[in-house]
C-alpha cells in the first residue's frame, strides 16, 4: 500500500479498530517510513488532547427552550402546508404587503442623498448654521423612520419579522413611550417565546428608563412561560432590582409553577434581599 492508504487506517489504528493482521502491517510500514510515523504521532497527540477537554453541561433550562423551539416550528410548520390557489393567495400577499417599504426605501434612498451632499457641502464651505439645524431635521427623520419600521414589524403575523423589529430597538437612540409600550405589549403578549425573549433582551438595553423597569416587573407575573421566568428572574438579579420581589413571591403562588423555576426565584429572592 501507499503512505496515502495507511493515513486513512491512521484513525482506525488510533481507536485499534484495525484487524490483527492489519495493525502488523500498519507498524511494519511505520517502522520503514519516518514521515508517516511522525504523522502519527501528531495526530496521537492532538487525539489526546481533545480527550482531555471537559464536555460542557447542558443548560438547566435547555430542555424547556428545546420544547418552545420545537413548538413554534411545529406552529409555522403547520400554517405552511398551503394548496396551489392558497400558494397563489400568499404570493399576492407578500407582493402587497411590500408595497409600504417601497415608499420607505425611497426616502432612505433620499435621506442618504441629502446626507451626502451636505457633508460635501461641508468640507468645501464650513458648517454653516443652516446647514446645522438641516442636518438635525434631518436625522430626526431618519430616526422617526426607524421607529415607525420598528412598530410596523412588531405587527407583522410572521413571528421572525416580529424579532426582526425588535433587534431595530438599539438603532433608536432615544426610545419614546410608543416604543416602550409596544415593546412591553410584545413582551407580555406575543404568542411565540423567542420573540418574548429578544424582547427581553431590547428591553435590558432600556433598563435606565423608570417606566421599563416598572414594566418588567409588572411582567414577572404575566409570563407563563418557564424559560421566560428564568429569564426575568436572571434579569433582576442582574438589576438588582428589589422592588421585584414581591412579585416574584406572587409568582410563587402558583401551583403549576414549574419546579427548576421555583428554586431558581426562591434563591433569586434570597439573594435580593
Amino acid at each position: 500500500m501507499k503512505c496515502e492508504q495507511y493515513r486513512d487506517l491512521f484513525t482506525d489504528y488510533i481507536n485499534k479498530d484495525l484487524s490483527i493482521a492489519e495493525r502488523q502491517n500498519m507498524e511494519q510500514h511505520l517502522a520503514t517510513c519516518p514521515g508517516c510515523a511522525e504523522e502519527l504521532q501528531a495526530m496521537e497527540s492532538i487525539w489526546n488532547m481533545m480527550g482531555t477537554v471537559e464536555t460542557p453541561e447542558p443548560s438547566a433550562n435547555l430542555q424547556v427552550k428545546f420544547q418552545a423551539m420545537l413548538n413554534t416550528y411545529k406552529e409555522e410548520v403547520a400554517q405552511q402546508q398551503p394548496s396551489a390557489w392558497q400558494g397563489l393567495k400568499d404570493s399576492w400577499s407578500r407582493i402587497w404587503q411590500m408595497q409600504p417599504q417601497w415608499p420607505m426605501a425611497y426616502n432612505l434612498v433620499i435621506l442618504v442623498i441629502g446626507f451626502g451632499g451636505f457633508w460635501l457641502m461641508n468640507q468645501k464651505g464650513g458648517t454653516a448654521k443652516p446647514q446645522d439645524d438641516q442636518l438635525q431635521a434631518l436625522n430626526k427623520e431618519v430616526h422617526e423612520l426607524k421607529q415607525t419600521m420598528m412598530l410596523s414589524l412588531l405587527e407583522n403575523p410572521s413571528a421572525s419579522e416580529r424579532i426582526r423589529g425588535v433587534s431595530y430597538t438599539p438603532e433608536i437612540k432615544h426610545a419614546d413611550k410608543e416604543v416602550i409600550d409596544a415593546l412591553l405589549a410584545t413582551l407580555n403578549n406575543d404568542p411565540n417565546v423567542n420573540v418574548r425573549l429578544s424582547t427581553l433582551d431590547a428591553l435590558t438595553r432600556l433598563a435606565n428608563h423608570a417606566e421599563v423597569r416598572q414594566g418588567l416587573i409588572a411582567s414577572i407575573v404575566q409570563q407563563d412561560s418557564p424559560l421566560m421566568q428564568s429569564a426575568i428572574a436572571d434579569l433582576m438579579l442582574k438589576l438588582q432590582e428589589k422592588k421585584s420581589i414581591k412579585q416574584f413571591k406572587e409568582l410563587l403562588k402558583q401551583k403549576n409553577l414549574d419546579n427548576g423555576v421555583r428554586d431558581k426565584i426562591s434563591q433569586t429572592i434570597k439573594t435580593l434581599i
